[in-house]
């Protein structure tokens, strides 16, 4: 009995002392931080943020600002003496004979914004999705189409665009100039939202399918969810590129169917000064849907994709 007490410790002792010998595994501690590295990027993007910001600042500095303040030769960074009646001016400005004024251009830039986003996010929609999920023959030619029509500028088809209209006696007319528009966004929706249905699997709607829903239904349920961040996302560029296009409708619309951008150009005159305290008012009027529009929609947008996250 002793012997064999004695052998176990013998073997319990080897046991140990192989255990010290083994090495053991370093545990890894986290890397020495890069301080100045962070200081870097965040001086960058500090830099970034204020060369972004300080125009948008200036503009609206610049419309509270007194008209004899504006031209002074030491602008104020801080408008110590700010009105409001740069912003009564551009509102209730009375128009040359013949021009428009801000309310009537904002309803004319909000009906053909309006149905640019609608038309445009209906055929695009329409176009990715057969581009994407179904194999037709001529599918690569139309997408290459795409991509050449979208690489040409406006300004090159001018002549063509307005001659065009012209021809359909569509001149000077919303519908004129929102065709124009949609053609012009159309294309860039329809990449983009190719990217958006190629990214969402097929076997979710087969799945739906063997539990019931018939492929229609599957789509709506299933795989519409999941591209309503797509559709937010082409439809706050379709209304950007609508709301502050200038060219086109400088081309194509005048007198009385002036757009925003195309009433602030009203502004100068070559009889009298410019008013740069209205036209800066007048900018800050038309920039104030655009930042409404992106903070309603931004919130819809990040609720699809947690509501796409959990129904897939």
């Amino acid at each position: 009995m002793s012997t064999q007490v004695t052998a176990a410790t013998q073997l319990s002792t080897v046991g140990v002392e192989e255990l010290e010998e083994t090495p053991r595994p370093r545990s890894r501690r986290p890397g020495p931080r890069k301080p100045l590295g962070r200081l870097v990027l965040n001086i960058c993007a500090f830099i970034v943020v204020v060369a972004s910001v300080f125009p948008v600042y200036w503009m609206v500095n610049m419309s509270l600002t007194p008209s004899n303040k504006i031209i002074s030769r030491t602008p104020s960074l801080i408008p110590l003496e700010f009105t409001f009646q740069n912003y009564v001016t551009a509102w209730t400005r009375e128009a040359a004979p013949g021009q428009t004024d801000f309310p009537h251009a904002l309803m004319t830039s909000s009906i053909v914004t309006g149905g640019v986003i609608l038309v445009t996010l209906l055929f695009a929609f329409l176009a990715a999705v057969a581009v994407a999920r179904f194999h037709f023959k001529g599918r690569v030619g139309f997408i290459v189409a795409v991509l050449i029509v979208q690489m040409i500028p406006g300004e090159a088809m001018m002549f063509t665009i307005y001659g065009m209209i012209d021809d359909w006696r569509l001149m000077n007319t919303m519908l004129g100039l929102g065709i124009v528009y949609v053609a012009a966004v159309v294309p860039f929706t329809i990449w983009t939202l190719r990217g958006f249905v190629s990214g969402v699997p097929a076997d979710l709607e087969e799945a739906a399918m063997i539990d019931g829903c018939t492929k229609s239904q599957a789509f709506w349920k299933v795989t519409f969810p999941l591209l309503a961040p797509g559709l937010v996302s082409t439809g706050i560029f379709a209304f950007i590129q609508s709301w502050n296009e200038f060219t086109m409708a400088l081309l194509l619309m005048k007198g009385y169917n002036l757009t925003l951008p195309t009433w602030l150009n009203s502004f100068q005159s070559a009889t009298s000064a410019t008013n740069w305290g209205a036209v800066m008012a007048g900018s800050t009027l038309i920039a104030i849907p655009v930042v409404i529009f992106f903070l309603i929609v931004q919130g819809r947008m990040t609720g699809g994709l947690v509501s796409g996250a959990v129904k897939g």
